[in-house]
């Protein structure tokens, strides 16, 4: 029992040191053990008078605390056990990486085929991120996830690197973080260190930082005696801490809010006795530095560099369970856009927000719209709140959002040929949450409105829908929605015919014609189209996918030129992402 009572006063005190909360229940804990490098103060020797008295009172109490003494001296001073040693059958394969199955993402075993691997690493490490599809952020991402044999050519290890940074970039925090955790610390290379560092301060970790610290000398110098105090504070050796963090100080390599940052990590160990003091003004950007840091400690920067912060860091806040549901709404919105949250991820968010609001202050707000528009009395009501919903974006990523957020509340909606003004927005908000099967039910309806009124749906459904089945895809109906069309060049019409090509919806001769009459320019021919015909022809579908990646960076669609769109549809449609090419093209007409 005083034994056991020992362990637990020793427990206590750990757990007290250990004051930066876990930010989610999958995160990679620091290997550091609490208390690790704090000072084992020497056992007490009683004084022969001490024992005379204890023994001689014969008091329970006295006689219990003597005892406690012994237990805890005898726990402190015991040896260490030696590091734990892995068979090497206990390690993980470094080329075969990702939480992803590939029954799960539809990306076959060889799905990266021959493809070179170190061309592949430098077509990530130059693909900008944000794309201008969020169906094709999605299938990418499933791509980089995917637990494929990495090609033959490259590193291991760097093309895990490569595979996560592009992930961070894409605003992918926990996607990046699955992947390094994947792999062993002895495999890690210098670049997989820093993308390592990197994808610890997007998920706001600085206790991911601490297993990194043996390999970062060469990689990440200047902020390795930061990282070490960190590190100490987190263990628990409070005075080590305060030392690593004073002598960086003086070093003077980094100062400023960047060294007031690790220093207030510092300050939240255990015993530290430190405060630091946050400036913001001196902060003319949200670094990556600087986010994990202030996020980890519960701070939230002031809202302009927030607004002047890169989506990829807009998209890691938002999944910050640190912060509030209010705080992370506007970052859950862009997110969303990306296609880093699903829309379940943003009713989430909205619900959270609801349910923290006093009631006297819903009124009109979007929490309380949301609300309406899922559960309202009646159409009228639920439709009312939709639209609010629907005119209150700003950009093109709030609408993407919005639409995603709500697609069940419009799938709720029984077709009907009356709501021809609202047809066009509930199909978009369905097909951008992937309910291709809800929304194809409108086909019926849309062949009761009047062509000019229901283009926009038909043209949606005719990319969309699991089948084209009742549609009109004949030549003349194309062509009278190109002669209505008034969008900057024809896009929507030249994505349209690129779409319906690409997915084999209207033959060549049909495109071809088309495509003449209205110089859509989909018959060009560039290094990048041949790249990817290539890939699709070798059956390479994760190729497929990154090049497609590639082919659409752009800040929307107005942007991507519609050869682009045609290659690229035709190519996931032949290696086994029909979903996503449908989902990619229909969204091309729901955003132009």
């Amino acid at each position: 029992m005083i034994r056991r009572r020992a362990k637990l006063l020793l427990a206590a005190a750990a757990a007290v040191a250990l004051t930066i909360p876990a930010l989610a229940q999958d995160q990679p804990e620091s290997l550091l053990p609490p208390g690790f490098g704090e000072p084992l103060a020497p056992a007490p020797s009683p004084s022969p008078s001490e024992n005379a008295t204890s023994n001689a009172s014969g008091g329970e109490s006295a006689v219990e605390m003597v005892s406690l003494d012994e237990a805890i001296a005898d726990l402190a001073v015991q040896d260490l056990p030696p590091p734990i040693e892995l068979p090497a059958s206990a390690r993980r394969d470094p080329s075969l990486v990702g939480p992803l199955p590939p029954a799960q993402t539809g990306y076959a075993v060889g799905s990266w085929g021959q493809a070179s691997g170190k061309f592949l690493s430098v077509l990530m490490r130059r693909t900008k991120a944000p794309l201008a599809s969020r169906w094709a952020h999605i299938a990418l991402r499933n791509a980089l996830l995917t637990q494929l044999p990495a090609p033959t050519d490259v590193d291991p290890a760097d093309w895990t690197a490569e595979r996560a940074w592009l992930l961070l970039r894409m605003g992918e925090a926990d996607g990046a973080r699955l992947l390094v955790s994947g792999v062993d610390v002895a495999d890690f290379t210098p670049k997989m260190y820093q993308v390592a560092v990197q994808s610890a301060l997007a998920n706001a970790d600085p206790s991911g930082l601490c297993p990194l610290e043996d390999g970062l000398g060469k990689v990440e110098r200047s902020v390795l005696p930061l990282i070490k105090a960190m590190c100490a504070s987190l263990s628990g050796a409070s005075e080590e801490a305060a030392a690593d963090i004073d002598a960086a100080r003086r070093r003077g390599r980094i100062g400023g809010i960047d060294l007031a940052l690790a220093d207030k990590v510092v300050g939240a160990g255990a015993d530290t006795s430190r405060a630091a003091t946050i400036e913001w003004p001196q902060a003319n950007r949200l670094t990556a530095w600087r986010f994990g840091l202030a996020t980890a400690t519960g701070m939230l920067p002031p809202q302009e560099l927030i607004d002047g912060a890169s989506t990829q860091v807009r998209a890691w806040q938002a999944r910050a369970p640190i912060l509030s549901a209010e705080a992370r709404l506007p970052s859950a919105r862009i997110a969303t856009g990306l296609g880093v949250f699903s829309s379940q991820a943003l009713m989430d968010v909205y619900s959270a927000v609801y349910d923290s609001t006093d009631p006297s202050d819903l009124g009109q707000s979007d929490a309380w719209q949301v609300r309406l528009a899922m559960a309202g009395k009646d159409l009228d009501t639920r439709l009312g709140a939709m639209r609010r919903l629907w005119s209150s974006t700003r950009n093109g990523l709030d609408s993407e959002a919005m639409r995603a957020l709500l697609a069940r509340a419009a799938a709720r909606v029984a077709p009907d040929p009356d709501l021809e003004r609202d047809a066009p927005s509930l199909i978009a908000s369905m097909l951008a949450a992937g309910l291709d099967r809800y929304a194809a039910r409108w086909a019926e309806a849309i062949r009761r409105m009047d062509d000019a009124d229901a283009d926009r749906c038909w043209a949606m459904l005719a990319l969309g829908a699991p089948s084209a089945n009742g549609l009109d895809l004949s030549f003349s109906r194309i062509n009278a929605f190109i002669g209505r069309d008034d969008s900057p060049r024809k896009q929507r019409s030249a994505l349209l015919v690129a779409g319906l090509a690409g997915l084999g919806r209207i033959d060549g001769r049909t495109a071809g014609r088309l495509n003449s009459r209205h110089d859509l320019g989909l018959g060009r021919r560039t290094q990048w189209s041949r790249l990817i015909d290539a890939a699709s022809q070798r059956r390479q579908a994760a190729t497929v996918t990154v090049l497609t990646g590639v082919g659409l960076q752009a800040s929307d669609f107005l942007s991507v030129p519609p050869m682009h769109m045609f290659h690229s549809v035709t190519a996931l449609n032949r290696n086994g992402q029909g979903f996503a090419a449908r989902m990619i093209a229909a969204e091309a007409l729901s955003r132009t």
